[in-house]
């Protein structure tokens, strides 16, 4: 699974409009997400981090609700923009999440012992696990 990070609004309208997961590392106006939204119209997923989150309006919230586009808290630890414009899940941490979840384990439990293995955020261990997607 791989996440394009966006660290600039004017990087918004150079997008790929087949994005379908992002992680918006700086603090986004409600503007900045329309645009983004017209943008990657396929976008099924937005990572903020926490403190970002904390001071999102409640509107684009709900509208991103309406849309159909889950919006989750987390950071990408040790990535590197300079190095590459994509956050990467391995595969194997992808199937790892998804066969603990299948197997009956607790979400609470796969998303414990996942951040302690993966260093990914516990929304996007909870998302991994309820979606299907490839990417």
């Amino acid at each position: 699974m791989r996440l394009r990070v966006v660290s600039a609004r004017n990087e918004i309208p150079n997008l790929n409009p087949n994005e379908k997961t992002i992680h918006m590392a700086f603090r986004a106006s409600n503007v900045d997400f329309l645009n983004l939204m017209q943008r990657c119209p396929r976008m099924r997923m937005i990572q903020v981090p926490p403190s970002y989150h904390k001071t999102m309006s409640n509107a684009i919230q709900v509208f991103l609700e309406m849309q159909g586009i889950e919006l989750l808290q987390g950071d990408v630890w040790g990535h590197r923009k300079d190095l590459d414009e994509y956050f990467t899940v391995d595969d194997t941490t992808t199937e790892e999440i998804r066969s603990l979840a299948a197997s009956g384990v607790s979400m609470d439990d796969v998303t414990n012992q996942m951040q302690k293995k993966a260093r990914i955020g516990s929304d996007l261990i909870k998302y991994i696990a309820k979606t299907k997607m490839t990417a």
